[in-house]
């Protein structure tokens, strides 16, 4: 005997909801391959613990993804035993995204740090590594109008005569535009990439905090319809 009255209202929010949670669940997903990809490949940063936040999130979207789909069944169906086991499972991702957010705000601070030795990195390899990386360096620099990490002397041992900067460091990019040109504020940006990168990560890394909460509240509500669902469930059966 299926749910009635009120309760059928509350089975189909229930499987709205997680119809919800399930596409949350993909985009957590799609946001914390672009997040590792960004790190990793684009800005070159090479800290190991600058995956935690990424992979994390991948994780969570996936777990969300599949127990949505999971509380959709169970909805459907009335099965009251899958609808519990949704309730608690998704108790528990709620809870491992809180402490994930917390970790990504105290990560916050840290990012800083992260940023400055792996732009350290960069300009320390950028003569003796792949045209692939310094193509990637060259872009972060062209893109964010910057010049080494925190200014354009960074580069003092890019050249013998202490002085020059790649290419990309200048204003307008042409061929050898960077030559003894390290203080040259008219030809070559002065102001380095540390702390446009630092903002644009810790914005980032704030949305992801923002969503993750809002998911979160969204899970509690999914919850109490689950609760409900369970309790009319249960009541058909004692009509049995």
């Amino acid at each position: 005997m299926g749910v009635e009255g009120g309760m059928k209202c509350v089975k189909f929010l229930l499987f709205f909801f997680n119809f919800i949670f399930w596409l949350c669940g993909l985009a957590l997903v799609v946001v914390g391959i672009l997040m590792q990809v960004n790190l990793h490949n684009t800005l070159n940063i090479k800290d190991p613990s600058a995956s935690g936040a990424p992979i994390v999130v991948i994780i969570v979207g996936v777990i969300i993804f599949f127990i949505a789909f999971f509380g959709c069944c169970g909805a459907w169906k009335e099965n009251y035993c899958m609808v519990t086991t949704f309730a608690v499972l998704v108790f528990m991702i709620i809870i491992i995204e809180v402490a994930a957010a917390i970790a990504g705000y105290v990560y916050r601070k840290k990012l800083s740090v992260v940023v400055e030795d792996s732009l350290a990195d960069m300009i320390h390899e950028y003569k003796n590594s792949t045209a692939d990386f310094r193509k990637t360096v060259d872009k972060l620099q062209e893109d964010w109008k910057c010049c080494g990490s925190n200014s354009s002397t960074d580069w003092k041992g890019f050249r013998p005569d202490g002085i020059s900067v790649p290419d990309s460091c200048c204003v307008k990019v042409t061929v050898d535009c960077g030559f003894e040109s390290m203080m040259n504020s008219t030809i070559v940006h002065q102001t380095g990439c540390h702390d446009a990168l630092v903002k644009l990560l810790q914005d980032n890394l704030l949305w992801v905090i923002v969503g993750a909460l809002v998911i979160a509240a969204l899970q509690i509500l999914g919850i109490v319809f689950a609760c409900c669902l369970m309790r009319g469930i249960r009541s058909g059966y004692e009509v049995m």
